[in-house]
């Protein structure tokens, strides 16, 4: 076959440093469209992104050209560096060392948005590592709970 064609839906999870509530809502808007241009440079569009004071969701399309691992390294990478320039309240501004990355099928990808678009309403119940720990249990992912949380 001489031409490669993929279609990976990723649902990505990462919070800041120490679930630090660095995610304020005067840049929240702002970052979640840097991101999404970082992603798209990447030739990953975003279906969905949100999230809370600490931690954010995104649904996108992997592009078949990079690793999960490079693109988050990106993502992470750039919009860090764009968030320290927002002010002396940011300068502290880190993300956390790892993420969660779970393949999902097409057809749930309506679910993972409703889910992402509910973020806020959702936290009023569970915290992120409450979250979390379910989507591991959910993707069957096992896990060493010492080196989850940075």
């Amino acid at each position: 076959m001489p031409q490669s064609l993929a279609c990976i839906y990723l649902h990505i999870v990462f919070s800041t440093k120490h679930r630090q509530p660095l995610i304020r809502p005067e840049i929240e808007d702002e970052l979640y469209k840097y991101i999404s241009g970082i992603l798209r440079q990447h030739h990953s569009p975003v279906i969905a992104i949100n999230g809370v004071a600490d931690h954010i969701h995104i649904l996108c399309r992997l592009s078949r050209t990079i690793t999960v691992s490079k693109l988050l390294e990106e993502v992470k990478k750039g919009s860090s560096k764009w968030i320290k320039s927002k002010g002396e309240a940011y300068r502290n501004f880190y993300w956390q060392n790892g993420y969660g990355a779970f393949s999902i099928s097409q057809s749930h990808a309506e679910r993972v948005i409703r889910y992402i678009a509910r973020q806020k309403q959702h936290h009023g119940q569970a915290d992120f590592q409450q979250e979390y720990r379910a989507l591991l249990r959910k993707y069957e992912l096992e896990y060493d709970e010492r080196y989850v949380w940075d």
